[in-house]
């Protein structure tokens, strides 16, 4: 620590040695020609041209008067020789400069006896001195807490984290064209709620002193969005943050990514071609190939996806037939299965206890679950010729669910019963169980057509398709304890 605050005090003196050179330290502005990756991609044509590059100061190797640099900028890197016979006077300036300084150079491209492409200054000014030195000298940042607190050195630091968050970027934007191709309209929908809806979830409470009342940050968008069904558009779909009031782990973060979409006149037999295609897409015009790794494991995509029911996978995998139990039978296998049934006041939430630890382990290459229990499912139709279930599918692949669909529910009246069996579950202690919502009951009493609705958690594609341990990986600025 000593040393780093000797660093940060030599380069608070260097400020002031510039300015009384008549350097500012930290100018508005710098008009660059040229990126790094362009200077090296094009040296052919650009042989003996002048060039204006900038960046920040990555390695210094000078000696007397005359030294080599690096200068990274958001495309890579380039070596810039400085000598005394070609700036003169500047060149003092080239002795105050230390790593982590931006500087910008204007002169000609060569190459060096060594073969690296280089510029050779004709002028060099500085555009921002670091008061700080870099982490470890650019050798890497290698604490994981440390890279998550401080994402502004785990970026300097490392290349390859600039470069996975490049490439989720590409993937949202993948996802994005693909749903405007397929004709869905982007919308928006509010973030802040007077009630909230659309998930088992516990959300966030803020005060909206204006009105003297608890607002809720969205744990979901699906409620506003069918209400878009209803008033007449047949296609929307909103990719945002959603918040829920939960714990930290490897594929929770309670700020996430989400995207919801839906289509009128579709069930959910129609949205799951539309996951499959989804992924097709991704898999040929982002990751360029048929196939990925993930921690070890080979996923596949491929046109068709696997299908399995509910009770057939928990059947498969625990040898126990599920679907005519009662919930105190449940519960006995559940506990015979090592299953934690505490807090789980229905059926359906011990078979989802049961199913995370049994069966989703077990769930590497894509595959669709379907036809879920309908107690844990409000929203969703009942599934035809079964009222038990619902017409409900989850997406897996390499042991971890990425998102939720359904058949979606449009029928006020039953909606109002659904709504009513979860508050009944509250008053049990089910503190994410859904509230009733009268206002989108009135809303769905002027009629929603046969509609198909998705939920996907881009933190976790990304996570999977990037192949990074943590969702804290996929996330620029993850939520971390104090």
């Amino acid at each position: 620590m000593e040393k780093e605050l000797d660093q940060v005090r030599i380069r608070k003196e260097k400020v002031q040695r510039l300015r009384e050179m008549g350097i500012d330290p930290f100018p508005y502005i710098f008009f660059r020609t040229h990126f790094s990756e362009e200077v090296k991609e094009n040296f052919d044509s650009l042989e003996e041209k002048e060039v204006v590059v900038a960046g920040r100061l990555v390695s210094r190797r000078l000696h007397g008067k005359a030294g080599f640099v690096h200068i990274e900028d958001d495309r890579g890197r380039i070596q810039i020789y400085f000598k005394y016979d070609t700036l003169q006077d500047r060149y003092a300036l080239v002795k105050l400069l230390d790593l982590g300084d931006f500087i910008g150079v204007k002169g000609k491209v060569f190459r060096t006896k060594t073969g690296e492409v280089t510029v050779w200054a004709e002028n060099v000014e500085l555009l921002s001195k670091a008061l700080h030195p870099p982490p470890e000298k650019y050798h890497g940042l290698k604490d994981i807490e440390l890279r998550y607190r401080n994402r502004h050195l785990d970026l300097m630091a490392n290349p390859e984290v600039r470069d996975r968050f490049r490439m989720r970027t590409r993937i949202i934007q993948g996802i994005r064209e693909f749903f405007v191709k397929e004709g869905f309209l982007e919308v928006e929908t509010p973030v802040l709620q007077p009630r909230y809806g659309g998930a088992f979830a516990r959300p966030f409470i803020t005060h909206y002193n204006a009105l003297d009342r608890d607002y809720f940050l969205r744990i979901a968008n699906e409620i506003y969005l069918k209400r878009l069904i209803i008033g007449g558009f047949e296609k929307v779909f909103e990719m945002g943050k959603m918040f829920r009031n939960e714990g930290l782990d490897r594929f929770h973060n309670p700020e996430f990514t989400n995207l919801e979409a839906y289509q009128a006149y579709a069930d959910y037999n129609v949205m799951m071609e539309l996951v499959e295609n989804l992924f097709l897409y991704l898999s040929k015009d982002v990751l360029k190939k048929d196939s990925f790794t993930f921690q070890g494991m080979e996923i596949v995509i491929k046109e068709k996806w696997e299908r399995i029911t509910y009770f057939g996978a928990l059947e498969k995998y625990t040898g126990i037939d599920f679907y005519p139990l009662d919930k105190e039978e449940t519960k006995r296998k559940a506990e015979e299965l090592g299953v934690d049934t505490e807090g789980k006041v229905t059926k359906g939430k011990i078979l989802d206890a049961i199913f995370d630890k049994c069966v989703q382990p077990d769930l590497v290459q894509p595959v669709f679950v379907i036809d879920y229990p309908v107690d844990i499912t409000p929203l969703a139709k009942k599934k035809r010729g079964d009222d038990n279930l619902v017409e409900r599918f989850e997406p897996f692949m390499a042991m971890t669910e990425i998102g939720n669909a359904y058949s979606e529910l449009n029928n006020p009246e039953e909606q109002k019963e659904r709504f009513l069996f979860q508050q009944s579950l509250r008053e049990k202690g089910d503190m994410e169980a859904t509230p009733i919502d009268e206002d989108f009951i009135q809303a769905m009493m002027y009629g929603m057509p046969p509609t198909g609705g998705l939920g996907l958690g881009v933190d976790r594609v990304v996570m999977l398709l990037l192949d990074v341990p943590s969702i804290r990986d996929a996330i620029l600025f993850p939520q971390l304890r104090e």
